[in-house]
């Protein structure tokens, strides 16, 4: 008995040393435990959502960065966040880790687009995701459509002409919307126009809502919008199958879902179809907000950009060629292009995108813990006086050098940038051809405001009139 109890206590012994050892040697214990950005959470669970959201957000990240510097902690939308304001923390973010990083949304906005979405995964799902999107959205593709978007194009600043708009950009929302569903359902669109209209309108309302599914919350009516919108969806894939059209009959997005040899199921193309039409829609409409509003207030740029249009114009007449814009007409606008990327410079439509760290991750001598989210914050750096000399000041000949890497990042950087940036500025150029060759148009009332919500955008959407030259 004695020699059992004696055996058992060197037993205990020898595992107590164990423990005592492993314990001592832990990589956790050798190496100096990391604290959090400095920062603050705010309010329990709303954080500091309605700080940021309800003012210019340049005042928040600027009183952020003066008070604890260039990476901070806070919390918004019912997440703990990490905020960074460097381009080389935003390098390390995208590009350099970016398999630490997986693109995220707030809750309310997963749930919304669907988890499906391309925003939302990296990996293989990812790479084939971008690749199908790519192959419907890539110059070779989108240069067919060039007449079909200037019809479009035309046909809205027909609605528009001679009479005050209240709101230029909810009427450019509408053109957007267009020219999104054209490039997702090609010229079947027509068909489906409304009733995805309709859907679609109510299920943006909640983007931004929190995450509250009651009755009668924003949240609710928009999640009961997003099943309708599916159920249409579902009805159009079933016609295209019914037809048995294939991608090459049907270059579009759509198509080119469908033709994936491996096979996506309705649910995949039918949140990624939600998807593109919510990267496509608000931000286009703000970027020709913002020109309008910019080309408005400094008539010297607006007359070089009509005299640059009108040339282009004018050699379609001389040489006898169709009047219809071509691809190759909108790769010989550069001053117009130089205006777009000023415009998403100055007033830098996505203030931030949205990372989550896969597991914890050391930056800057702080820890950014597995599960927060991290914001890059693309207004800052666009904003830095030391990247771009007055920086709100509107100057498009600051793009006649190219910007030093990772400065702008209007489309994001890495693997998960804006795969729709050509057909985002091929939309841009088209309506502008028109716009500033055949309308003139004066901006009304105060226009010193800035609203906030989530775009940036000109007080009151830019109320203007508009007046055929």
């Amino acid at each position: 008995m004695v020699q059992l109890f004696s055996l058992a206590l060197i037993f205990l012994f020898i595992y107590l040393v164990h423990i005592l050892v492993k314990f001592l040697l832990s990589p956790d214990r050798r190496r100096p435990k990391l604290p959090l950005p400095p920062g603050t959470l705010g309010w329990p669970y709303v954080g500091e959502t309605f700080q940021l959201y309800s003012q210019n957000p340049n005042v928040f990240f600027a009183s952020k960065v003066e008070r604890y510097g260039p990476i901070f902690k806070t919390h918004i939308l019912g997440c703990p966040c990490v905020m960074i304001s460097s381009p080389e923390a935003a390098k390390f973010v995208l590009v350099t880790k970016s398999h630490l990083f997986k693109p995220t949304f707030p809750a309310s906005k997963e749930r919304m687009l669907g988890k499906q979405a391309i925003f939302f995964h990296q990996g293989q799902y990812h790479s084939k995701l971008r690749k199908l999107v790519l192959r419907a959205f890539m110059p070779d593709s989108i240069r067919s459509k060039v007449s079909d978007i200037e019809s479009i194009a035309l046909d809205s600043l027909k609605s528009l002409e001679g009479r005050s708009i209240d709101n230029t950009f909810l009427e450019l929302k509408t053109y957007a919307f267009n020219v999104a569903l054209l490039s997702i359902f090609g010229k079947d669109e027509i068909k489906y126009r409304e009733d995805l209209k309709r859907c679609y309108y109510i299920l943006e309302k909640g983007y931004n809502s929190m995450p509250i599914n009651l009755p009668g919350t924003l949240f609710h009516k928009s999640m009961k919008a997003r099943r309708e919108l599916s159920q249409i969806l579902a009805r159009i894939l079933h016609t295209r199958r019914q037809m048995k059209l294939d991608d090459q009959q049907h270059p579009d997005l759509l198509g080119s879902f469908m033709g994936d040899k491996e096979g996506l199921t309705d649910e995949q193309i039918a949140d990624n179809i939600i998807g593109v039409i919510f990267a496509a829609r608000d931000t286009t409409a703000s970027v020709l907000t913002w020109i309008i509003k910019f080309l408005g207030e400094n008539p010297s740029v607006l007359e070089a950009v009509t005299e640059e249009q009108e040339a282009v114009m004018r050699s379609k007449e001389e040489s006898g060629k169709e009047r219809l814009l071509t691809w190759e007409d909108t790769k010989n606008m550069p001053l117009t292009s130089r205006v777009i990327q000023e415009t998403l410079r100055v007033a830098s439509i996505l203030s931030f995108t949205f990372r989550e760290a896969v597991e914890d991750v050391e930056y800057g001598g702080y820890l950014i813990p597995k599960g927060w989210k991290v914001l890059p914050l693309f207004r800052n750096i666009h904003h830095s006086p030391e990247l771009f000399p007055e920086p709100e000041k509107f100057d498009p000949s600051r793009f006649e050098v190219a910007p030093k890497p990772n400065t702008f990042l209007a489309f994001g950087n890495g693997t998960h940038s804006c795969p729709g940036n050509e057909l985002a500025k091929l939309e841009i150029l088209v309506l502008l051809h028109h716009l500033t060759t055949k309308y003139r148009w004066s901006l009304m009332g105060s226009q010193n405001g800035i609203q906030y919500g989530p775009f940036a955008l000109p007080q009151n959407g830019l109320p203007i009139k508009l007046f055929r030259k």
